[in-house]
């Protein structure tokens, strides 16, 4: 499966973006989906996650309650909506997938198939 991020820009503090993530090859809902971000000088960290069928999702602590994922199979597309955004959340934004049929991990390694990455950038 090949993954395209996009939907990234620069945004005042407080604001709100919305990052797709479109899938193009194999059956798009075989793959669980996950988010990830890294910053400059930092270590590419989880951000979210969602299974196959778009029932399971988790977050990681620093963005639950402001981030959702969410996905739509019949548009082979995954979202995530980020609100109230901080400079902290400034990044580059990777969509991943583990092997089909695979659960969602936390972990980088888990994750098989990476988008090119789409900056934020959050001003104060």
């Amino acid at each position: 499966v090949q993954l395209q991020a996009s939907g990234g820009g620069l945004v005042q503090a407080g604001g709100s973006l919305r990052l797709s993530c479109a899938a193009s090859g194999r059956s798009f809902s075989n793959y669980a989906v996950g988010w990830f971000r890294q910053a400059p000088g930092k270590e590419r960290e989880f951000v979210a996650a969602i299974n196959r069928r778009g029932y399971n999702t988790a977050y990681a602590d620093s963005v639950k309650g402001r981030f959702t994922i969410s996905r739509d199979n019949a548009k082979n597309t995954v979202y995530l909506q980020m609100n109230t955004l901080t400079p902290e959340d400034t990044a580059v934004y990777y969509c991943a997938a583990p092997t089909s049929y695979t659960a969602y991990g936390l972990g980088i390694e888990e994750y098989a198939y990476w988008g090119q990455g789409t900056q934020v950038t959050v001003s104060s």
